[in-house]
């Protein structure tokens, strides 16, 4: 190619059948589920994964934050005695804190089960 030559167009290179539709399967994917074939099998298996994921995710971050409040009040023994409304941090913590905590990681939880669920439904009408 010479330097005076105009450059070359590019040409998009697609398949003809990028439009055609896909096949369909034998059966439905709710079929085998149903069936519990073993690609029903990993369906269920991998939706009860990403539920003990998200629910192992839950319970670990809320027994952990619950379980480093003794070590902070053993190591820095000052912050156990300060007050709030004229009530010990440690009771305020444990006693008025930690409920909330607990709902907003059961909301949490159940919003994202929701979800993952929404999701495999959405598959499985999917395939």
């Amino acid at each position: 190619m010479r330097p005076e030559d105009p450059p070359a167009q590019r040409v998009v290179v697609t398949s003809p059948r990028t439009g055609a539709p896909r096949p369909r399967r034998p059966y439905p994917a709710s079929r085998e589920i149903t069936e519990q074939s073993q690609l029903g099998e990993l369906y269920m298996r991998s939706l009860i994964r990403t539920q003990r994921t998200l629910g192992l995710l839950v319970v670990g971050l809320v027994a952990g934050g619950l379980a480093t409040l003794p070590l902070v009040f053993t190591f820095a023994p000052w912050v156990s005695r300060l007050q709030v409304f004229g009530i010990g941090l440690p009771w305020v913590l444990l006693g008025v804190v930690v409920f909330p905590v607990f709902v907003l990681a059961g909301w949490f939880y159940v919003r994202q089960a929701e979800r993952s669920e929404r999701q495999f439904a959405e598959l499985v009408e999917r395939s």
